[in-house]
């Protein structure tokens, strides 16, 4: 229930995917981007998700992959959210940057850029049957998804 412990692979995988893009939006931010409005509360939960969401990708052999089975499903939903993941951040560097780029919808998803990655980390941790990992998910949506929420509400 509450995991594994051993270095994951695969959580490193969704790290990397995660980190790659955000490293390079610290350079190419939106438009008009501030967070000083940042509800407090919003915030303190993104962080302790962003930070809970982390440790357990990392410390928690449950996600790797093992003997295939029906299962496995769970895990090629978390990579096919992630790669639609990485497909809306094309999107975002390619358009002209502004705030509403960067809180748009893909696909029929909401708010993506917050949205997917918190849900692939959720499906992760369906698939390894992490609790811990669910519930930091859980923590990081609240936070993550709350304060673009905010964002696209101000611009709107």
């Amino acid at each position: 229930m509450f995991g594994n412990l051993g270095f994951s692979y695969i959580g490193f995988l969704f790290l990397v995917m995660l980190f790659i893009p955000n490293i390079i939006w610290s350079g190419k931010k939106p438009q008009g981007y501030t967070a000083e409005k940042e509800n407090k509360v919003l915030l303190l939960f993104e962080r302790s998700g962003e930070a809970l969401t982390c440790c357990c990708s990392l410390i928690f052999s449950d996600f790797n992959v093992h003997e295939w089975t029906l299962w496995s499903l769970w895990l090629i939903a978390a990579f096919i959210l992630m790669i639609l993941y990485e497909a809306w951040w094309v999107r975002y560097f390619q358009s002209e940057r502004k705030l509403s780029d960067f809180y748009s919808d893909f696909l029929g998803i909401p708010l993506a850029g917050a949205t997917l990655p918190v849900l692939a980390f959720l499906v992760l941790g369906i698939y390894g049957k992490v609790a811990c990992m669910l519930i930091a998910a859980v923590i990081l949506g609240i936070g993550h998804i709350g304060i673009h929420l905010q964002h696209r509400n101000s611009i709107v």
